[in-house]
């Protein structure tokens, strides 16, 4: 009796010993599956329209610059090695929405323009484009913020604005003339172009450097003269018909904008701050205080002229450009680009690729 009384005892003990112990999840638990389901979810909501074989290349394209490589340095290894384009993008990243701050939420768009010139300055050809002149003195400050001016009897001195500028002769190396002083300004503001010659020969023209003066909108100082009533009515479009309608005033409304732009001469076509030349409608010019050059980003935005919901790439910058909720769509070359970029001037939602590892 008591070998059966302990034979009972431990099976008992055996069987209890093989039950499986349940508890109720946490809410920590119950968050995590719910933020898992949350990311699913937007993942696919956000690219259902997306072409992931050719964003995988564009990503790859991406990671050859050095700022990428510091963002995505495992997720670049990895995506050398993809069979699932889809499901790399997926699994490899969180999507954060980006908050916006006090400024605007907004996405506009710039081109590449092209320009009419001359290697010789002519009557007709007679606005130079100006490489980085060579008393253009740049220093570091706090924070690491970069500073440009010029040396007078060993004191830091501001470069002069764009009206003096367009009084004197710089120091620079003049890499063309071309026929228009509002396209040349234009070409400023787009940070890139193309010059056609005489002759028919194609020379690309991309950023080189800035006077350090402070961009003023152009737009928003008619708006304040009373030229146009509100933003919907300002465009690259509406500010070129408003100036060659009144040629006497070009001058006084340029140079409202003090800051002004140097060029240099380029073997490819539209290159970012990245250094990488420019994807039409998947590159764009961020804040770089807010958003790391090289980022892959999801944009969605809707206007009468231009809908969009894809992912891009943080590829360049702009003196317009600030805020964090802030992008602006680079549209390529030709007609449609510049009509598209002209009047783009609508809400945005971004989202971040942040990498899982």
């Amino acid at each position: 009796m008591r070998k059966s009384l302990y034979f009972c005892g431990c099976l008992m003990v055996l069987v209890s010993g093989c039950s499986f112990k349940t508890t109720a999840p946490t809410l920590q638990d119950e968050a995590l599956v719910l933020s898992l389901q949350e990311q699913n979810e937007r993942f696919e909501m956000l690219s259902h329209t997306e072409n992931f074989d050719e964003l995988l290349v564009l990503f790859l394209q991406n990671c050859a610059a050095p700022l990428t490589q510091k963002v995505y340095a495992n997720v670049c290894e990895q995506a050398l090695h993809v069979n699932d384009a889809k499901a790399f993008f997926k699994n490899s990243f969180e999507l954060k929405k980006i908050q916006p701050n006090e400024q605007r939420s907004m996405l506009t768009g710039y081109y590449e323009p092209l320009l009419h010139g001359s290697l010789k300055k002519t009557e007709r050809f007679k606005y130079p484009v100006y490489g980085k002149p060579k008393d253009l003195v740049m220093i570091v400050g706090e924070n690491d913020k970069k500073m440009r001016g010029r040396s007078v009897k060993g004191k830091m001195m501001p470069y002069f604005t764009r009206e003096e500028i367009g009084k004197r002769k710089l120091n620079a190396e003049v890499l063309c003339y071309v026929d228009d002083k509002i396209d040349l300004f234009f070409m400023e503001v787009q940070g890139s172009g193309r010059v056609e010659l005489e002759n028919g020969n194609v020379i690309f023209i991309g950023y080189a450097d800035s006077n350090g003066h402070a961009y003023k909108s152009l737009g928003r100082e008619m708006i304040n003269r009373g030229i146009f009533n509100s933003v919907e009515e300002v465009s690259l479009q509406s500010i070129r018909a408003w100036l060659i309608a009144h040629p006497s005033q070009i001058d006084t409304l340029l140079n409202t904008n003090p800051s002004y732009v140097f060029f240099r001469r380029m073997d490819q076509r539209a290159t970012g701050s990245l250094g990488l030349v420019l994807t039409p409608e998947r590159s764009v010019a961020v804040d770089r205080a807010h958003i790391p050059l090289g980022s892959l980003l999801v944009v969605k935005s809707e206007s009468p002229n231009y809908n969009v919901e894809k992912f891009v790439f943080a590829q360049d910058t702009g003196g317009a450009i600030k805020g964090p909720n802030r992008a602006d769509m680079f549209m390529g070359y030709g007609e449609r680009a510049q009509w598209i970029a002209g009047e783009l001037k609508a809400p945005l939602e971004l989202w971040i690729m942040q990498p899982k590892f």
